[in-house]
């Protein structure tokens, strides 16, 4: 076929287009000549304010959107037809929404040669949707999680579609309303607690979490929240299929790259025709260095099936790396593009994709040595050829109004997983497939008994299809799973006779999975998923949800070192946000609810019972106030947890913990909650805490009080009752993760105590005085990727204090004793890892007050043409979640970043602090720092 007569691909991206939004009339008289020849209003925007709208024009006339994509509740934000449903108690006041349906429109043109054809996109359709084109229905729509595509010949005399003035309408139909028909129809199901949304949700294929969660409100949203664009071709390259496999292997300690490029091509009218003329090429470049080219393949000639177009072996020898995660090296990507030329020279058509070169495994091998759970086997993850603990959190959609996260906030989030350290994110499975910009995947089915009849698993096929093709090729995808806690619920309830879904999550997707990876992308049934019989719970086998602490037993947060796994997926404690995300759901709200057990309060934490289970934890372990107790009761906790569980790490052959990751990192509205950073992207204390322990080289101290009879409170706890604690042995331990060095890290141990009542007594451990070899020196070979123990030593008891100062009769006075542990470089001195333990439980300590505590906070100024300070920080006691702030971070991080300025940015915070041990900390994004003339605030833990 001659190429004289090809034209290039044209896409239009429908964003670009005018597009207008009214809620429909009647829904059950629904006719589009009438809705479409209502008024048009006005189009105002940056002329001033714009046209008013109320509840009832709404209905009678269009109004343009604000953005595209869009969503309702966003257009009637934007108009304030509705109040800020994130803030006080208006979640309720904004129900109507979704109980009604809704109208978008746009005119177009698609002029096209006479042999070309022309293809609508639908990338995301929120959720219930009929399409019409020219009053014609073209598409109905019922999966927020698929891509829907229509296509025409423009030789077709039959076509819908014209060269000019082409009018399409969608009409977004009520989905709460659609689900309880569908519930009627196959029956009700089990679908969580009854804070996770009504149980009817399951049979719709739309985000979960728009029912409500225990984290989240419900707000039913719909729109087109994706693009939509049109495409016109008389031959092109199918974007979604263009798949460039990407593949490392390893021999011998060897790495070899490789790569092959197939070519899906697509034809007008799906002829079968071969362009002789047409040339192929296709270059490899470097991503971080676009202009450096790898190397080039070129090919004439189209044929009518895919083809191989490029093939490289050996590509390390042209200098290409390989991808690594966070801590393990750099994260390496390259460019791979494919364009289709004509005879001379013009380009037809391009597709590029940003690849990794990485192979990652899921190693489930029996372990030979038992620990405190028995054999079983691992659960954990090589990537290329390098064991490796996975430690980082889980991910919620950032969001509950999708179209206004853009990409600078998706850039934060990651910025901050980045800078915290963590390098594995689970993303949720009833939130969305994320775009491609967040570069990982989650199958989306959450707590539920979902359905199994024939168009429902068809449609969760073709939506595993698309996803599956869409994000195939980010290297820092791990692995695809089928569901969150869909067998867990199953097995705590009991009682549900049929779990249809096993049918999805054992044979459907995991079918999509090897077919359109070639299994270089594991697939796991579900999360948490184990032994026989789908034992969720068991922690030899398997990935575990450890929820008996918040929840479930309600056991202190002390036990985590007993309820761990081979994986530990999900785990929490809640806290509140910061003080000025607090302010901003409280506004308009009567001043009498200020305080933490109102109305208010109660409106924005969704937690099950968290009045009791907060009341529980904060009165076991706090004296009880309303400041930063509540935040150090996350800290303290999810700390422990990963510090206890990344120790298991051990060696090779006793990898007894594979990783760790903590529910949530964030929110998707302001909200008391599990999250280490709340809506606004203030990190907590927990957040810092976290970061810490996911350091490549960590110490930790457990402190094992010993008592004098037996008795069922955690190990860490002295006793001032009927039971008396007479003694503390400490445990030291070092773990070292991260990088490819195999061979030991020398390191001095320092441990110095503390007396929190007497600022006189101090003490450094005397090595030379042990009683047994292993602990008479001081430097250890602390084993590369895995965990070292240290030592057990006895924890000193100070004498007593003189006769005005209260003193504790018949129990040790270990108990006054702060631990600072601390691994130097053997010859500099420089501080390579610190913790400092405390005795527990912080309630009945004497913790010296902010005052006594002789707080220094100095600050080193920026250069002047920096936005950083460095700050560092002195203390003559042992202090306790020591947190820095200033004026511009309390609260207004994500202010900041909508309006494109800069938010505050610490490097580390909540720190523990004890005398002589200076600890230096960066803050970005602060002009304070230039000349010293900023303001610092700061407190601490304090009884």
């Amino acid at each position: 076929m001659s190429t004289n007569k090809i034209e290039p691909v044209v896409d239009v991206d429908f964003a670009s287009l005018k597009w207008w939004w009214k809620e429909i009339r009647r829904p059950e008289e629904f006719d589009v000549t009438t809705e479409l020849a209502s008024q048009y209003t006005p189009d105002t925007r940056g002329k001033g304010d714009p046209v008013a709208a109320s509840r009832e024009s709404i209905r009678e006339q269009w109004y343009p959107a604000s953005r595209f994509p869009s969503e309702v509740h966003v257009e009637l934000l934007d108009r304030e037809v509705i109040p800020d449903p994130y803030v006080a108690f208006h979640e309720h006041d904004v129900q109507w929404v979704g109980e009604t349906d809704w109208l978008y429109t746009c005119t177009f043109d698609a002029p096209a040669s006479k042999g070309a054809e022309r293809r609508l996109v639908f990338d995301g359709l929120d959720t219930l949707c009929n399409i019409y084109l020219n009053d014609t229905k073209i598409l109905q729509t019922d999966n927020a999680f698929r891509q829907y595509t229509y296509s025409e010949a423009a030789s077709d005399p039959t076509c819908v579609l014209k060269e000019k003035g082409n009018i399409l309408l969608l009409h977004f139909r009520c989905a709460k309303k659609y689900a309880k028909e569908q519930e009627l129809v196959y029956g009700k199901v089990r679908a969580g607690s009854s804070n996770l949304g009504d149980p009817s949700r399951v049979y719709l294929r739309k985000p979960q979490y728009d029912w409500r969660w225990d984290w989240g409100p419900e707000l039913m949203t719909c729109g087109p929240y994706r693009g939509i664009r049109l495409t016109t071709y008389s031959v092109c390259i199918d974007k979604l299929a263009f798949h460039p496999s990407a593949q490392l292997t390893v021999a011998n300690g060897v790495r070899d790259l490789s790569l092959s490029v197939d070519l899906p091509i697509e034809r007008a009218g799906g002829q079968d025709a071969t362009f002789q003329d047409l040339k192929v090429v296709t270059t490899l470049r470097d991503a971080d260095e676009p202009r450096t080219l790898v190397d080039v393949f070129e090919s004439v000639g189209l044929s009518g099936a895919s083809k191989t177009v490029a093939s490289w072996q050996h590509l390390q020898e042209k200098g290409v790396e390989p991808w690594w995660p966070v801590g393990y090296g750099k994260q390496k990507r390259y460019i791979v593009e494919t364009r289709i030329l004509g005879s001379e020279g013009t380009l037809i058509h391009s597709v590029s994709k940003v690849i990794g070169f990485r192979s990652v495994e899921l190693v489930q091998e029996p372990l030979e040595e038992a620990d405190q759970y028995g054999t079983g086997s691992t659960f954990l993850f090589k990537v290329n050829g390098v064991e490796m603990f996975m430690g980082g959190s889980n991910w919620i959609p950032a969001d509950n109004f999708l179209t206004t996260i853009t990409d600078e906030r998706y850039r934060a989030w990651l910025e901050l997983m980045r800078d915290g350290g963590q390098n594995m994110i689970r993303i949720w499975g009833g939130g969305i497939y994320e775009p491609d910009v967040f570069f990982d995947l989650y199958f989306q089915f959450a707590c539920g008994v979902y359905p199994a009849h024939d168009a429902f698993v068809d449609s969760v096929r073709q939506e595993a299809e698309y996803n599956v093709k869409r994000l195939r090729h980010h290297p820092s995808l791990a692995l695809f799973c089928g569901n969150n806690e869909d067998y867990q619920m199953v097995l705590q309830w009991g009682d549900v006779s049929d779990f249809p879904a096993i049918v999805i999550y054992e044979k459907v997707l995991p079918e999509v999975v090897l077919a359109l990876t070639g299994g270089t992308v594991p697939y796991h049934r579900g999360s948490p998923y184990g032994g026989k019989g789908w034992d969720t719970s068991d922690p030899t086998v398997g990935d575990v949800h450890q929820w008996n602490i918040w929840g479930g037993k309600e056991l202190p947060w002390q036990e985590y070192g007993r309820l761990g796994g081979r994986f530990v997926s999900e785990f929490g404690i809640p806290a509140f946000p910061v003080m000025g995300t607090v302010k901003h759901w409280m506004r308009g709200v009567d001043p009498r609810e200020w305080y933490a057990q109102s109305k208010a309060i109660a409106q924005h934490t969704r937690a099950g019972a968290y009045e009791r289970r907060f009341a529980i934890v904060m009165n076991e372990n706090f004296r009880v106030t309303e400041d930063i107790e509540k935040q150090v009761m996350q800290a303290e906790a999810v700390g422990y947890a990963y510090r206890v569980w990344k120790r298991e790490w051990r060696s090779e052959g006793k990898r007894y913990c594979g990783g760790v990751l903590v529910w949530q990192l964030n929110d998707c509205w302001p909200v008391v909650s599990w999250a280490l950073v709340d809506y606004f992207l203030n990190p907590k204390p927990s957040f810092y805490v976290i970061k810490r322990e996911l350091a490549s080289l960590t110490i930790g101290v457990v402190r094992e009080v010993i008592q004098d009879r037996p008795n069922d409170r955690p190990k860490q706890f002295y006793e001032y009752g009927a039971t008396q604690s007479v003694g503390a042995k400490l445990h030291i331990w070092a773990t070292q993760t991260g990088g490819q060095d195999s061979e030991p890290l020398n390191a001095k141990l320092d441990i110095q105590y503390f007396d929190l009542e007497d600022p006189a007594w101090h003490k450094h451990h005397d090595f030379s005085q042990a009683n047994t070899a292993q602990t008479q020196t001081s430097i250890f070979a602390v084993s590369p990727n895995g965990t070292t123990e240290l030592g057990t030593f006895d924890c000193p008891e100070p004498g007593p204090l003189k006769e005005s100062v209260y003193n504790r009769p018949g129990t040790t006075t270990s108990g006054r004793v702060v631990v600072s542990a601390r691994l130097l470089h053997p010859e500099t001195g420089e501080v390579l890892a610190r913790f400092v333990d405390w005795p527990q439980p912080y309630r009945v300590l004497d913790i010296p007050s902010a005052a006594d505590a002789g707080v220094e906070v100095e600050v080193e100024g920026a250069p002047e043409d920096g936005d950083y300070a460095l700050v560092k920080v002195r203390a003559k006691r042992p202090i306790k979640c020591l947190w820095l702030s200033v004026g511009s971070d309390e609260g207004g991080a994500g202010d900041a970043l909508v309006k494109g300025a800069r938010a505050v940015r610490w490097s580390d915070n909540a720190l523990d602090v004890v005398p002589g041990d200076e600890q230096v900390i960066t803050v970005k994004g602060w002009n304070g720092g230039k000349k010293k003339a900023g303001k610092f605030n700061w407190k601490i833990l304090q009884n």
